[in-house]
């Protein structure tokens, strides 16, 4: 596999580079999700998206789950 490929956001469809051969250096890694909001995702889209619609979906489902507390 190799250690980085180009590839288009399931949710965006905007390209950005996917380097799992390195993740700590993927764009993806410094959105740090909770284990519930990765399975959230994982539900929702079955590959990578890039880190904006990441951080976006994290904003939307933390909205969310204080909204349901209320």
């Amino acid at each position: 596999m190799p250690a980085h490929e180009i590839k288009t956001c399931q949710r965006c469809k905007k390209d950005y580079e996917c380097k799992v051969g390195n993740i700590t250096q993927c764009q993806c890694y410094e959105v740090k999700m909770t284990y519930e909001e990765t399975q959230r995702m994982r539900k929702e889209y079955d590959d990578c998206l890039c880190a904006a619609c990441m951080l976006e979906l994290q904003i939307q489902y933390r909205k969310e789950e204080m909204l349901s507390k209320n």
